[in-house]
């Protein structure tokens, strides 16, 4: 494991790529469809550049049988939708590609929307008065608003809401309500149109007692002595940022899907949907050592990335469930990790395709202190996102969200 910082091309070697590549191949000789699937493999920001090389390509962005084209490529490198403490504002978008940031020339200019969730190319923002779901491909700027669902108790909180796109033309919106034990939860799908009608949720105790030994504790009180040796009462209520208020992650595994959220008392729920069961996860350390937790997902798994303070130092690792234990993934390396200590700072995080995690460090005021850290699960690197500028001023941000940059995503 090791750390790097990222490096991109220049403009001048991208371009100059670009103008060896169609020197040395003659690309006005191929047919449209073979020039279509050409392009379609290009980056998607190495593709809106270069659309503006004629007419013929440009052309390409609205035809049916490009978009069929990148329909087909498996995967794209994700891009991180960043998230300003006025959620309303944000307009940047971090390219793991090319290691920069860009501003989306799209923007939603809706006031009281949110964002809550996102799968494949599309983003999910909920509206803070109605309830209601705003759909939206932040790299076409088409968008689809959604119905609030239909709830037979409004008075019940929603805990969790979560996304999973199924083609790139079809998607999965899911809602979790409720206080444990008593959850339910809701699904909207993009072929019917429709929000099927509130699904109980019972609490599993079929002998899995391991994952349900936190939730008799919870009520109460646990004190411990601090380095100063006075007595600390541990508070086992978890404070949210706005932006990862409805924060979950979904997973299917076996034709099983499962919804991860964090109760409002640290621990970590799982929802089996497809056979209407929940369980509470064991924590990963006593109250009074998790400092911040959140929840991820890459390709299917589910990861918990934990920010604890021991000692006078900072500890940021990444966890995984397998087999009924917790296993460790990866350490942001010490040097840096103790520059978060003392700080009292909260992380924020997600995951996506592309095996990468980013990391969200930031503090409250009057001290405003933000750091991003990327982690590459195949690499096992950490590497530092470079601060984004716009005016001359450094825009701080809270949270963020992973999409992959899909022309093709439709909502």
């Amino acid at each position: 494991m090791g750390f790097s910082a990222g490096k991109r091309k220049s403009r001048d070697e991208q371009d100059y790529t670009v103008t060896l590549a169609s020197t040395a191949f003659p690309m006005d000789e191929l047919s449209d469809d073979v020039l279509e699937r050409v392009l379609s493999w290009l980056p998607t920001s190495s593709f809106l550049r270069v659309t503006s090389v004629c007419k013929r390509w440009k052309s390409t962005k609205t035809s049916k049988s490009f978009n069929l084209a990148c329909s087909q490529v498996p995967l794209r490198d994700p891009w991180f939708f960043m998230i300003t403490n006025d959620s309303n504002s944000s307009t940047f978008v971090y390219d793991s590609t090319d290691n920069s940031w860009k501003s989306l020339n799209h923007n939603r200019n809706r006031r009281d929307f949110i964002p809550v969730a996102s799968s494949g190319g599309l983003l999910c923002f909920r509206c803070s008065v109605s309830g209601g779901f705003l759909l939206c491909n932040p790299i076409t700027g088409s968008s689809r608003d959604l119905p609030s669902p239909i709830s037979d108790d409004y008075s019940k909180p929603l805990q969790a809401v979560a996304m999973t796109a199924l083609t790139p033309s079809s998607y999965k919106l899911v809602t979790i309500s409720g206080e444990a034990p008593n959850l339910c939860f809701q699904f909207y799908e993009s072929d019917s149109g429709s929000w099927s009608k509130e699904l109980n949720l019972v609490k599993k105790n079929d002998g899995d007692d391991e994952y349900n030994d936190s939730s008799d504790d919870e009520t109460g009180t646990v004190y411990f002595l601090s380095k100063t040796g006075h007595v600390v009462v541990a508070t086992n209520n978890l404070q949210r940022s706005p932006s990862k208020q409805y924060s979950s992650v979904i997973t299917v595994k076996d034709n099983a899907e499962t919804v991860y959220f964090l109760s409002s008392h640290g621990t970590i729920i799982a929802c089996d949907l497809t056979n209407r069961c929940f369980t509470e996860l064991p924590k990963l350390l006593p109250p009074f050592l998790e400092y911040s937790i959140d929840l991820v997902e890459c390709n299917g798994t589910m990861f918990v990335v934990l920010l604890s303070e021991f000692y006078e130092s900072a500890s940021l690792r990444i966890w995984k469930l397998e087999n009924q234990s917790w296993v460790h993934v990866g350490m942001l390396p010490p040097a840096m990790s103790h520059e978060l200590y003392g700080r009292e700072g909260d992380i924020n995080c997600v995951g996506g395709a592309g095996n990468k995690i980013l990391v969200c460090f930031n503090t409250n005021p009057p001290e405003v202190y933000c750091r991003y850290f990327v982690y590459d699960l195949v690499a096992e690197q950490w590497s530092e996102l470079p601060k984004c500028f716009k005016d001359g001023e450094a825009v701080e941000f809270v949270s963020a969200l992973s999409f992959q940059p899909r022309i093709e995503a439709t909502v």
